[in-house]
């Protein structure tokens, strides 16, 4: 059965890409869920593909559903509806992918390798491979992730701990205090 390998670039960023291997005869609807799982995206919000040539220009929508608020030329595919073999014209076959249209996350979607030899240990559609920090869906994603507030938290050196004072001493002249022994000299080690 064949394998399709797709590289899904984050459109700002070509260094950040997750590479996703699906079966030539599951949908877009099953893709997009992949690209949404390999992101850490939720699936709450509108989708759509549009199949591209090697410009990256928009052609036939491949949409989650059809949507009343937007104007269509030609009624959109529908991704459950449309498998993904049927939607290659050409070993190098484009899309692009975007997800919210709010805040309209974009991505480029490209067929990197075809391949008649499936994985019987792998559950397809599946990530196969991840390059980069991707971006975070409603806010800041560190290298450390959730644990960065604790680290933060931990060493907070804003406020001068017990312990720590002013360098030097406060009388300027190097002077032990009554009752203490002063440091022994050089010589006598």
């Amino acid at each position: 059965m064949p394998i399709y390998r797709f590289r899904i670039y984050f459109d700002e960023d070509e260094s950040v890409y997750r590479d996703v291997a699906i079966r030539h005869n599951q949908t877009f609807i099953d893709l997009h869920h992949q690209i949404l799982k390999s992101y850490e995206f939720d699936s709450k919000h509108r989708a759509t593909f549009h199949r591209s040539n090697d410009n990256w220009q928009q052609g036939r929508e491949i949409s989650f559903e059809r949507y009343e608020d937007r104007n269509y030329r030609v009624d959109p595919l529908l991704m459950a509806e449309t498998a993904i073999a049927s939607e290659i014209r050409n070993p190098n076959q484009k899309f692009l992918y975007t997800y919210d249209f709010v805040r309209e996350w974009r991505f480029r979607v490209e067929l990197i390798a075809l391949s008649n030899e499936e994985n019987p240990k792998m559950t397809y559609p599946a990530t196969v491979r991840k390059e980069g920090i991707g971006p975070s869906q409603y806010g800041t994603k560190s290298i450390l992730g959730d644990r960065f507030v604790d680290v933060e938290e931990k060493y907070d050196l804003s406020a001068a701990g017990e312990g720590f004072g002013e360098e030097g001493d406060e009388d300027g002249g190097g002077e032990s205090d009554e009752g203490e022994e002063a440091p022994p000299a050089e010589d006598e080690f």
